[in-house]
């Protein structure tokens, strides 16, 4: 038995163009790269974060929290299927990030030319086009 596709099948078909796949791909590998960077410098405490920690007044055990969360919302970002548990990392990585921003900008910790609020909007920026662009089967 042959099967033959005709035109009503094919316009029944979920499509969607080139280019929004490819600018959904962008962004997301983007953003869990990102988030999957922070999270494992977060856990491993490296660099500045200690002291950008206590700069801000959270104690050190927040960095072992949001880094654990960080690492595990990047791989749920990117694995296939589970569209609510992706809605609700999207909503966690917003509220993340601008709770970072407000962070520096109630501690007056603006780093040089605004940094530390440039850099965590600039995630929550990624997270909304990501969001934004995702396709239908990443939709409830």
């Amino acid at each position: 038995m042959s099967m033959v596709i005709g035109a009503e099948t094919i316009a029944k078909l979920e499509t969607q163009p080139r280019g929004k796949v490819i600018a959904y791909w962008t962004v997301t590998l983007l953003l869990a790269a990102a988030v999957m960077l922070s999270g494992i410098g977060q856990l491993m405490q490296y660099g500045g974060n200690i002291e950008l920690v206590k700069n801000l007044g959270y104690p050190l055990y927040v960095l072992t929290i949001l880094g654990i969360w960080k690492v595990l919302g990047a791989v749920a970002l990117v694995v296939p299927g589970f569209p609510r548990l992706k809605e609700w990392v999207h909503a966690g990585i917003f509220f993340l990030m601008t709770g970072a921003a407000l962070s520096h900008a109630f501690a007056s910790d603006y780093g040089d030319y605004g940094f530390a609020l440039i850099l965590p909007l600039s995630y929550a920026a990624l997270n909304f086009a990501s969001w934004a662009l995702r396709p239908k089967s990443r939709k409830l």
